[in-house]
C-alpha cells in the first residue's frame, strides 16, 4: 500500500483514471496504460471485464463487451498488470470489478495473483462489508488495500461499517446511479466530502460523471482525488487501436487542470 499512500500529494488532488482491461484488445492495452501515465495519471484503476457489470452505464458496459469479444481472460488482466509494473514501478494499480471473477478460483488464489502482479488495491463492487471475510482477509495478508465505496445514501450510521478495515482511499460515488450518465451538483459533492473526511483519515476520492477539465478542477479543490472513467473509455471506443495519443492528450488536460486547481 506504500505506492497508494505516496500517490496523494499534500498540495493537490490525485488524478485516478479507469480503463477496462483488454479494451479494445489485450494487445492494445500496454500503449493505453502508458498513455495514462504520460498524461499525468497518479493512480490507474483496471476494470476486470465481466459479463454483468451492474454498476456501470452503457459506455463501460460496451467496453466490457469489446474486451470479452477480444478474448480477454482473468489471466490477461494479471499479465498486463505485471508487465505494467515492470515498466512503471511507482504508479499504483487498483483492480476494480465484481465478485465472480475475483472469488471463483478462491480468495487465496486471487490475492496471491494480485500480489505477484504488483496490484496495490482492490475495489469489489458487489461484496458488502458484512461479507468482507470472503475476500478482504486474504488481500490484507498480502498488504493489498481494500478500497470501499460510499454513496449519497451512506449516512452517518452506515459509514463506520464501510470504513471498518478499509484502506488505500475512500471512493465517493457522487451520484446514486450507474457510471457515466450524470454528475451531482458541486454543492452536494462538497457537503458529502466534508462529511466523509470528518469520519476518516483516508484520502477521499470522488468519481462518477466527471468529464471536463473544469469539472475535474472543481472536485480537486475539495477532494483528495478525482476519478475519471467513462470519458476515457469513450475515447478508446472511438479510436480503438489508435487511441493512445488521444487518451494521453485528454488525461493531460485533466492533470493540468487538477494541478492548477488549488
Amino acid at each position: 500500500m506504500t505506492r497508494l499512500a505516496k500517490a496523494f500529494p499534500a498540495d493537490r488532488a490525485a488524478l485516478i483514471t479507469f480503463v477496462t482491461v483488454g479494451d479494445p484488445t489485450p494487445v492494445d492495452m500496454p500503449a493505453i496504460l502508458d498513455a495514462l501515465v504520460e498524461g499525468g495519471a497518479d493512480i490507474i484503476e483496471l476494470g476486470m471485464p465481466f459479463t454483468d457489470p451492474m454498476a456501470d452505464g452503457p459506455t463501460i458496459q460496451a467496453a466490457n463487451i469489446r474486451s470479452l469479444a477480444a478474448g480477454t481472460k482473468t489471466a490477461d488482466t494479471f499479465s498486463i498488470a505485471s508487465a505494467f509494473r515492470k515498466r512503471h514501478p511507482d504508479v499504483p494499480l487498483v483492480l476494480m470489478g465484481y465478485a465472480n471473477p475475483m472469488t471463483i478460483r478462491g480468495a487465496d488464489w486471487f490475492a496471491d495473483s494480485c500480489a505477484k502482479a504488483g496490484i496495490d488495491g482492490v475495489i469489489c463492487v458487489d461484496i458488502p462489508v458484512e461479507e468482507d471475510d470472503s475476500l478482504g482477509d486474504n488481500l490484507r495478508e498480502k498488504d493489498i488495500a481494500i478500497i470501499r465505496l460510499a454513496t449519497p445514501t451512506t449516512d452517518t450510521d452506515r459509514l463506520p461499517a464501510i470504513l471498518n478495515n478499509a484502506s488505500g482511499f475512500l471512493y465517493y460515488v457522487s451520484v446514486a446511479g450507474i457510471t457515466g450518465l450524470q454528475q451531482a451538483a458541486q454543492v452536494n459533492i462538497e457537503e458529502a466530502v466534508y462529511r466523509l473526511k470528518a469520519g476518516t483519515d483516508l484520502p477521499v476520492a470522488v468519481g462518477f460523471g466527471i468529464r471536463t477539465p473544469d469539472q475535474a478542477a472543481d472536485i480537486a479543490r475539495i477532494a483528495d482525488g478525482v476519478i475519471v472513467g467513462s470519458a476515457t473509455v469513450e475515447i478508446i471506443a472511438e479510436h480503438g487501436a489508435n487511441a493512445a495519443p488521444y487518451v494521453k492528450n485528454y488525461i493531460k488536460s485533466l492533470s493540468d487542470a487538477i494541478r492548477s486547481a488549488r
